[in-house]
């Protein structure tokens, strides 16, 4: 699998993410990515032919290790990382779709005085407001749904998060009830804690991210609305100033006009 087309196209979203968002993404890489392409791969390897039963029946393995290993964890794992990179495709087609509309602009000679070039348009850093907040907000959600769904499958399908050293199975083709063992069973079950511990993690940075966001919302919402409350009572201070002045002005000049003999 290239994943360095995945960093390629989360990068770009990162660049107009929030400084938790970005986090984020170091531990996706870091700790996910990177542990399962350089040290899980090479601690599962080839599963099924070091999945060793105490019988000659032919089949009987076969069967055995795909009723308890229905989907391999490093499968399992990619499926998961994919799924949960994909809400961040949503926010990278978004701000390309307002850069497509900022170069047409740009083109007609409506940017001129905002962009100097194409080139300032493509690495300009777009704001988490608007459109992009909605964009922004549902892939994060997205994210946590995808996260928990896989976790619990993990749960669901390996009953448990731990690696059996022994596994009886009485499936058929097999005579009887039968033995079988794998192979580096503490080792997998430390990776596999390992992995949902980050994925708990993982969990954790976006519900952060997600109530930032909409703290941040709800804050800038209450300051527009108190502004004007207090606006009307600027101006009819203000306005009162002008008055008194206007009242000054108009004593001043009918004292000017009643000083004068009359004729």
């Amino acid at each position: 699998m290239d994943w360095g087309t995945l960093q390629a196209i989360l990068g770009g979203v990162n660049k107009h993410s929030t400084s938790i968002g970005k986090i984020w993404l170091t531990v996706m890489f870091i700790f996910r990515v990177m542990i399962l392409v350089v040290a899980a791969e090479e601690v599962w390897g080839d599963e099924q032919n070091d999945f060793v039963c105490n019988t000659l029946q032919p089949g009987c393995k076969n069967v055995c290790y795909d009723h308890f290993f229905p989907i391999s964890h490093i499968r399992l794992w990619a499926l998961q990382l994919i799924f949960v990179s994909t809400p961040a495709l949503l926010v990278a087609m978004h701000v390309a779709y307002r850069r497509h509309e900022k170069k047409k602009q740009f083109r007609k000679g409506g940017q001129t005085c905002e962009y100097k070039d194409i080139e300032e348009i493509k690495s300009q850093r777009f704001h988490i407001q608007g459109p992009l907040w909605w964009t922004y907000t549902s892939s994060i959600f997205f994210r946590m749904i995808f996260e928990a769904l896989f976790m619990y499958a993990f749960y669901f399908m390996y009953d448990g998060f731990r690696m059996p050293r022994l596994v009886k199975c009485n499936a058929w083709p097999c005579p009887n009830t039968v033995d079988c063992f794998v192979s580096r069973p503490t080792e997998k079950t430390v990776f596999t804690i390992f992995m949902i511990a980050v994925s708990g993690i993982c969990i954790l940075l976006n519900v952060a991210e997600f109530c930032y966001l909409l703290i941040k919302v709800f804050l800038k919402k209450s300051r527009r609305a108190a502004s004007p409350r207090h606006h009307p009572n600027h101006e009819t201070k203000e306005e009162t100033k002008q008055n008194e002045m206007n009242e000054l002005i108009s004593d001043s000049c009918h004292n000017t006009v009643s000083g004068f003999p009359r004729s």
